[in-house]
């Protein structure tokens, strides 16, 4: 766009930049497939020498616009849009590593993700380490080994509430020659922009705040264009070797800083499809224009409720990093000055069937297998979302048996804090 826009505008104004004549409002472009003058552009197209649209499932040009915006909120070079949050972490991973590869998690992580990648990408050949992000130094460097390809975590994880020290892993993963991988999803780079603390690709479920409403699901991954891939070849033949797919094209010699989400373009999502719909796009983009008014709010109201929680005798533990005295109140304020999210980790004095009857109370709040949108719901991990878990698996990613997951909205706080009032009274004694 030229200027250096501030992320209020990013929102509004990036990504979609009319001519003469063009609709003002980015449009749908619901088409499959694109008309060329003759064979030679196509082919051209077909071999990565131009630049364009020629099939969906590749790129679009509706896509490619909200790409754009997120990819310049988050300060990158490209971005690409995926059908789900989970598609995405699965790309980008997938995008460095092959059978025979490993590659480090943290523990804390949403548990889709754990299971995606300690269970379903083990059955693909690649191996995942998960280690607790609250280690010492000597702990998680053991974990590292000659074939590791990556270390991924989540500014604030999913459902816990931990606070990832982004500049601290960042340190550790390119003192071992790999990328540091950042699901941002919570926090928005309204909040935080994972790059500028030294990550190095950043990815997103957009079904989360960017959407805002919960009406589309979907997923981004962002690249900084940072991480020297040459610098490392040896690690990495799926970008510094010839691509016998592209007549032996070598990704990074061709695209250079483009070269991680040109290579997860022209190969994974040619090959495996996971594309985002241009229906799904637009909505998204609708929810990105107003991303920067919405996450102050969230975090405004879920700072009242906390401070409700944390004073209520009847609740035990609140996990909210914008509460003074919470262990990750330090790193968020290294990392995340001007709120967090909306997203509550908090448990109950008393019963598991005691916590399930005060969501079963809850009047206003619902219980949905959601998180991260303009309506405030809750619900139970490790009855819900976090279910396929052993408890051994559980109790290592930080999720209590008691732990509720409030998601607070943009409601009026008062009304949300009077609907947890009312139903804890009708659930937990004094």
């Amino acid at each position: 766009m030229g200027k250096k826009f501030k992320p209020a505008t990013l929102c509004v104004q990036a990504g979609w930049q009319p001519q003469k004549g063009e609709p003002r409002v980015l449009p749908i472009y619901q088409s499959t497939t694109f008309k060329y003058d003759n064979s030679e552009q196509m082919a051209r197209l077909f071999d990565l020498e131009d630049s364009g649209f020629f099939y969906t499932r590749l790129q679009n040009p509706t896509n490619e616009a909200v790409a754009s915006k997120i990819a310049q909120l988050e300060g990158g070079v490209a971005a690409m849009l995926t059908s789900s949050g989970q598609a995405a972490n699965f790309y980008a991973v997938f995008n460095i590593c092959q059978a025979g590869d490993h590659f480090i998690a943290c523990n804390t992580i949403y548990g889709g993700t754990y299971n995606l990648f300690g269970v379903t990408m083990k059955k693909l050949g690649i191996e995942c380490t998960f280690v607790d992000p609250e280690w010492d130094e000597a702990q998680i460097e053991a974990a590292f080994r000659p074939n590791t390809k990556c270390f991924f975590g989540e500014t604030i994880s999913n459902p816990g509430g931990h606070v990832f020290d982004i500049e601290r892993f960042a340190n550790m993963a390119h003192k071992h020659g790999v990328p540091l991988i950042v699901d941002n999803t919570f926090a928005t780079p309204i909040n935080c922009r994972p790059f500028e603390w030294g990550a190095d690709i950043v990815t997103h479920s957009t079904t989360k705040y960017m959407d805002g409403h919960a009406v589309c699901v979907g997923g981004a991954i962002v690249d900084s264009g940072n991480f020297d891939w040459n610098a490392h070849a040896e690690k990495f033949p799926g970008l510094c070797e010839p691509d016998e797919s592209y007549h032996g094209l070598t990704y990074a010699k061709a695209f250079g800083k483009m070269a991680y989400i040109t290579k997860a373009t022209a190969q994974l999502m040619r090959d495996l499809g996971s594309i985002q719909s241009p229906q799904n796009a637009f909505l998204l983009n609708l929810g990105l224009e107003t991303l920067h008014l919405r996450m102050p709010q969230h975090c405004k109201n879920a700072q009242a409720v906390a401070e409700f929680l944390e004073k209520d005798e009847r609740v035990a533990w609140v996990n909210y990093c914008g509460l003074p005295g919470n262990k990750y109140y330090e790193l968020g304020q290294k990392y995340l000055p001007n709120g967090s999210c909306g997203v509550i980790a908090f448990g109950l004095k008393g019963t598991k069937e005691e916590a399930i009857k005060f969501m079963d109370s809850l009047k206003m709040i619902a219980i949905v297998t959601h998180v991260a949108d303009a309506r405030t719901c809750v619900l139970h991990p490790a009855s819900h979302t976090h279910r396929q878990l052993t408890d051994e698996q559980l109790r290592e990613a930080g999720i209590a048996p008691d732990l509720i997951r409030l998601s607070v909205g943009i409601e009026n706080a008062d009304d949300i804090i009077d609907d947890i009032k009312q139903a804890l009274d009708v659930t937990v004694q004094h």
